[in-house]
């Protein structure tokens, strides 16, 4: 077994967790997943998710990690439970899962990133073409699946694996050193410059003044969307946090640092609100037709934008240069669970893992990449069921089953002592676990085909 790595700096580990937390979930599908639910309504369940479920549940995955000093997997048999390691297995399957499909739109992004340059330099023109002379949804159509999707598939899964195999100082903390802040800067360049466009007042409008009546009318959908939506941007129940934690010390605040992840990357999911909506506006686009798009409707819908604005081929660059930069931080935490289970259990290193674990996630997501409805059900079951089942099975553990050893745990370094251990784990008993428990039923439901709201209506 090689020798375990920590993070060289706090600092680190924060902006580690947060490029974690702020991939393809918070720019891909945060402004879509909003136009499909009710514009602000859904902002506003959402950020209720984020503080009382996410932030909670986030703290059950650290104490978990730190307390264990190992991977989602072995976690459980060291703090004495190892009939609960399933728990982890789940975290780490729907990690494995969700990468597989995440890095074909990773290549997405490469596409759309090569096709913006060759636009404005004339340069692989005849390679990528270009969503500028080619309507944006010919052009997407073309691009999305086949061979071109699954070269570009196995490109993003091989820069990804490359960061991990350098290891956690010199690989996974030095990339998302540069990556996190270029990605908060680029971003606010993006809103300050949208706020320019005629249709910006209207699309702060819809983004930011809830219909309270289509809160309390659709929340059995909105409810699961907003849940799920919490989940995958703040990389919970894929064991990332779990394992992240792991590589932490004693002296190190959870709750600090837990709170100021979740305040970063909630800024960059609604920052990324501020960017897409007035240029939909902008555009004379419906976001809820934009949101209802499936899984290509970012690259369309802006696609089709950038190439009706002034200098569309640069600001199409910038754009999706951010999103391949979200997409490579959240990928590397993602192969991270596996690596660091298979370094800790076995005698591999780090090189070797990354590249076997890199090739069996690509060839798992090779039919998403053959078939974007395959795609569209990868991420479904992931968001449905995947998710808040084990995120679920993690807080179960944590304040029932090693309530005791989770406490003491999350009293270290931190000055908050007795009173906040104390509210936290009534909360995550009553609130957080009500929560997500409704969010994994209906969820379950409509994987199934049913739909909650008319189950409910008829019981009622």
């Amino acid at each position: 077994m090689s020798e375990r790595e920590t993070w060289a700096t706090r600092a680190g580990f924060i902006l580690a967790a947060v490029g974690s937390a702020v991939g393809l979930g918070n720019i891909w599908q945060f402004p879509f997943q909003t136009g499909q639910n009710g514009g602000a309504a859904f902002l506003v369940v959402y950020l209720l998710a984020v503080v009382l479920i996410g932030f909670p549940a986030m703290l059950a995955e650290f104490v978990v990690g730190r307390g264990a000093e190992r991977n989602p997997i072995d976690a459980f048999s060291k703090l004495g439970h190892g009939n609960w390691a399933v728990v982890g297995v789940l975290g780490a399957a729907t990690a494995f899962w969700i990468l597989s499909f995440y890095s074909v739109v990773g290549g997405w992004v490469i596409r759309y990133l090569l096709a913006s340059l060759a636009e404005g330099t004339g340069l692989l023109t005849g390679l990528v073409g270009t969503y500028f002379t080619t309507a944006a949804g010919d052009y997407f159509g073309a691009i999305a699946s086949g061979p071109d999707a699954i070269l570009l598939h196995f490109v993003f899964m091989a820069i990804t694996a490359g960061v991990v195999a350098l290891g956690i100082n010199d690989g996974i903390e030095t990339a998302t050193k540069l990556m996190v802040p270029s990605i908060v800067v680029l971003l606010l360049g993006l809103g300050v410059w949208a706020a320019t466009l005629s249709g910006a007042g209207a699309g702060y409008g819809y983004y930011l003044s809830p219909d309270i009546g289509a809160i309390a009318a659709n929340w059995t959908s909105i409810l699961p969307a907003a849940v799920g939506q919490a989940f995958f941007t703040l990389s919970l129940g894929m064991g990332a946090m779990i394992t992240y934690a792991s590589y932490l010390g004693e002296d190190d605040s959870l709750p600090m640092d837990g709170g100021l992840i979740v305040v970063l990357n909630t800024l960059v999911g609604v920052l990324a609100g501020f960017v897409v909506f007035p240029i939909l506006f902008a555009q004379g686009i419906d976001p809820a037709e934009a949101g209802g798009g499936g899984s290509g409707a970012v690259f369309v819908v802006l696609a089709s934008a950038f190439a009706e604005l002034p200098l569309g081929w640069l600001l199409g660059t910038v754009f999706f240069f951010v999103l391949l930069l979200a997409a490579l931080s959240s990928a590397i935490s993602l192969i991270e669970v596996m690596v660091s289970y298979v370094t800790d259990h076995y005698d591999v290193s780090r090189a070797p893992a990354a590249a076997g674990l890199g090739l069996s996630i690509f060839l798992l997501g090779v039919p998403t990449a053959l078939d974007t409805a395959t795609l569209t059900l990868y991420n479904d079951l992931a968001y449905n069921v995947l998710l808040p089942l084990s995120v679920l099975g993690v807080l179960v553990f944590v304040v029932w089953v090693n309530v005791g050893s989770s406490l003491d745990e999350l009293r270290l370094g931190t000055a908050a002592g007795d009173g906040f251990a104390a509210a936290w784990l009534w909360h995550a008993r009553v609130v957080t676990f009500t929560g997500v428990f409704l969010a994994l039923v209906f969820g379950v439901m409509q994987q199934l085909g049913f739909s909650p709201a008319e189950l409910l209506s008829s019981v009622f």
